[in-house]
């Protein structure tokens, strides 16, 4: 199994804020481009891409699929469908973290304000630059270039280790913090890296870096303009002496797909410690009972894959067992949301039961106890949602909560047989009203039920049996009828 890059890396989507403290729009008609962006929503998302001769060459996409480009008179526009010369820039990164653009093809460097932007500058100034605001989802596994080794939390050493084969489990999960043009790296117990190397409550100087981008890979730099790298055996993640980021300092971010535990009836654990065979007869929960859910974009049907990289698939007489290493149909199940139980069918149309012996075989036509499984999510402790309109967020002066918004709260998901409450930053938890809003100020907790319709996805179901999505107006509301674009949430 590769260790480098089991997931794919995430394209790097961002926003672009000017001096003004506008973001970089693309508007929808006579493909316009202002500076007027309040805030990071769907218009200000750009895609870097890079040219595949030249690294240091990049393009920047529009959410319309069109091409930033500058003529020779500075003159701004993004209709290109496929970009051209004039697409062609050079990202200058400064001390302070922002970016200068430069057009290759005429030198003149790209800015300006409102409806007046152009690429005519021969200078850097202030109005010809950029602080980044990534737009991608905050939460993520972090792999290093140079050791080809994820990062991940080692509590007993109080550090970020980067020398994981595999990002498995909770402690592989980082979130990105923003704040003012600067990211801090936080950990799945909700500490930030400082650039010492040392694990802290606190965000400050010293737990806020500026990104740069060398070759479509990100690279971390602290307030002393030194980088993050993996140092010493262990690979502690900490700012070493390079004031340039070389192969040492790169990292890419890739997608962190849900990682699940099962309960069989037998209230006992499903696990590949026996070796193939998928079987339900462990008391504890280790890296042997974790697997990763893996949702195939076209059909939508989940894959089951092992932390030794083997997929769950169907063999003779219904056997379930971990032997796959590619997809293919076998692999491939159907799961159906029951509120607190999940129940599986393999390719065969049969549904998955527990035997006797806690083998996992799918020989059943009708669910019963023994085809029912307790699944709880386990590598996303900390929650932050984002809808079609933007993130989820408590509400500035009531008890409701937001989802438009560009910047995000970060809400805790704790199991419960089954179930999840939510609680707020205030310690408090998410409750349905009567009329269907979203509340976030509960004194005792309610049922909700994470449903995986598709890839990158979650639906989230109340105890009203309606689904969780933005109004008109913003809101979150708890009254969807079924799962469509308004309720589905990245996670």
């Amino acid at each position: 199994m590769p260790t480098n890059g089991i997931n794919k890396a995430l394209k790097l989507q961002f926003g672009l804020i000017n001096y003004e403290n506008r973001y970089l729009t693309a508007e929808a008609f006579g493909f316009k481009v202002n500076a007027s962006g309040i805030s990071l929503k769907k218009k200000q998302i750009w895609t870097l891409e890079q040219d595949e001769q030249d690294g240091q060459v990049v393009f920047l996409r529009s959410h319309l699929g069109r091409y930033l480009a500058s003529d020779k008179a500075g003159k701004i526009i993004c209709g290109a469908e496929k970009p051209d010369p004039e697409c062609r820039f050079l990202i200058v990164p400064q001390s302070d973290g922002r970016w200068a653009l430069q057009s290759e093809p005429y030198q003149r460097y790209f800015g300006g304000s409102a409806d007046y932007l152009s690429c005519f500058a021969q200078v850097i100034g202030e109005q010809e630059l950029w602080a980044v605001h990534l737009a991608l989802h905050p939460q993520a596994s972090l792999l290093s270039v140079a050791r080809k080794r994820y990062a991940h939390l080692s509590a007993s050493d109080g550090e970020i280790s980067v020398d994981s084969n595999i990002p498995w489990g909770v402690d592989s999960l980082v979130t990105l913090v923003y704040l003012d043009g600067k990211y801090s790296l936080k950990t799945c117990d909700s500490r930030f890296l400082s650039n010492d190397g040392k694990l802290v409550k606190e965000n400050s100087n010293a737990t806020s870096f500026t990104l740069e981008l060398k070759s479509g890979k990100l690279a971390f730099k602290d307030c002393d303009g030194k980088y993050l790298a993996p140092v010493g055996p262990t690979g502690t993640l900490r700012s070493g002496r390079c004031s340039k980021p070389g192969k040492d300092e790169l990292f890419d971010l890739e997608e962190s797909h849900p990682q699940v535990v099962f309960q069989a009836a037998n209230k006992r654990f499903v696990s590949v410690k026996q070796g193939v065979s998928i079987s339900a007869n462990q008391d504890v929960e280790t890296d042997m009972e974790t697997f990763q859910m893996e949702i195939d974009k076209e059909s939508k049907k989940p894959m089951f894959r092992t932390n030794g990289g083997s997929y769950w698939t169907l063999v003779t007489h219904g056997e379930i067992q971990s032997t796959a290493t590619e997809v293919e149909v076998n692999t491939m199940f159907d799961i159906e949301w029951r509120g607190h139980r999940v129940a599986l069918k393999a390719s065969n149309g049969k549904y998955v039961c527990t035997k006797k012996n806690g083998q996992l075989s799918a020989v059943s036509d009708t669910v019963g106890d023994d085809e029912l499984l307790l699944m709880k999510l386990i590598n996303r402790p900390m929650l932050i949602l984002h809808g079609e309109n933007g993130y989820v967020c408590h509400h500035k002066n009531s008890n409701t909560l937001d989802a438009n918004r560009s910047v995000y709260d970060i809400f805790s998901l704790l199991f419960d047989n089954g179930a999840y409450h939510i609680k707020s930053v205030n310690g408090k938890f998410w409750y349905v009203s009567s009329s269907g809003l979203v509340c976030s100020d509960g004194e005792k907790a309610e049922d909700f039920f994470l449903e995986f319709p598709e890839h990158g996805r979650v639906a989230i179901k109340g105890s009203n049996g309606k689904y969780l999505r933005g109004d008109q107006g913003g809101t979150l509301m708890c009254d969807g009828a079924s799962v469509d674009a308004s309720s589905l949430w990245e996670y």
